[in-house]
């Protein structure tokens, strides 16, 4: 298994009097350094950063408040407000599924064979990878976030990401899911191709979902996020379940029209495996059912591969 912990460039870190001075006392606001994106790099203002600035800032960001004593850290309740109340301040309803997306691709990565990857915040080391375009901009909605909460109390990548999903799907009149904080960020990337691709047929897509610990019947609650965004399924900004009705539709096989962009290849694969059709009839039958198994599944899915701070 391999480590989160990471070893913080001093050249960041400033004297050791400012870190003592703080003992403490929660970090003001004005003691903290501005963080911004700069393409797809995070930048820290004030400090005076090696060559080699991008990677290390991105440690720093993601670690360094990690370092710092908080004996004032707020109860459980606190932290879980605190965190809603900022992400609701960035959030909206247009922007729900590009942050939902967000966590698939950073929890996705889950291998449960030789545990790697899953949800730990190493997407922000990824965002050159094709199936990570254009999830720069939900980082740089969730930055603002960040650099508020971290004004009161640290705060990962892992947890912002996991509890801005949740928030998202809640906003978008879906079913409100409980979210554990308290995980940590992997300090490098984690290994390449373990996002399951959107071309797999039912059978693979099984297969890959399996590898990461889910059954055939949490893959299908899994996909039902797709009723979100611009997949064709349903209105783009309201989570049901949709998703379930148009594939049992099968709206594709008509001729003409805009109705062969619907979906993914890897979506309508779904539609013609025997076990995954008995799934989709029962979520299209009973939405109350389908948020109940999404909300359990996302929870599995967000711890998966986490590694905790102690408490």
């Amino acid at each position: 298994m391999r480590s989160t912990t990471a070893a913080v460039d001093p050249s960041f870190l400033g004297s050791a009097t400012s870190f003592s001075a703080a003992r403490g006392h929660k970090f003001p606001v004005t003691n903290l350094p501005a963080v911004k994106f700069v393409g797809k790099r995070l930048t820290v203002a004030g400090a005076t950063p090696p060559s080699s600035f991008g990677r290390r800032a991105l440690i720093y960001i993601g670690t360094a408040s990690f370092l710092m004593p908080s004996p004032n850290f707020a109860s459980a309740t606190d932290e879980n407000a605190l965190l809603q109340d900022e992400i609701g301040k960035v959030l909206s309803k247009g922007r729900a599924a590009g942050l939902l997306r967000l966590v698939f691709h950073d929890a996705g990565t889950f291998d449960d064979g030789d545990k790697t990857g899953g949800m730990n915040g190493s997407i922000i080391y990824e965002l050159d990878r094709p199936e990570n375009r254009g999830l720069e901009k939900s980082l740089k909605i969730l930055e603002k976030a960040k650099v508020q909460v971290d004004a009161v109390q640290p705060v990962s990548w892992a947890d912002l990401i996991a509890m801005a999903g949740a928030e998202a799907v809640s906003i978008c009149g879906g079913p409100k899911i409980p979210v554990q904080l308290g995980r940590l960020d992997a300090t490098v990337p984690d290994p390449v191709g373990k996002l399951p691709e959107e071309t797999l047929a039912a059978a693979a897509m099984k297969q890959v979902f399996q590898k990461k610990g889910f059954s055939t019947q949490e893959l299908v609650a899994l996909s039902g996020a797709h009723t979100l965004g611009t997949k064709g399924f349903g209105s783009p900004t309201v989570f049901d379940n949709s998703y379930y009705k148009i594939l049992l539709e099968k709206p594709w096989s008509a001729s003409g029209g805009m109705s062969d962009m619907i979906g993914l290849p890897s979506d309508r694969s779904l539609g013609e495996d025997d076990e995954c059709i008995k799934w989709i009839s029962k979520y299209a039958d009973d939405q109350n059912l389908f948020f109940e198994d999404f909300k359990n599944v996302y929870v599995k899915l967000v711890n998966s591969g986490a590694k905790w701070r102690s408490m």
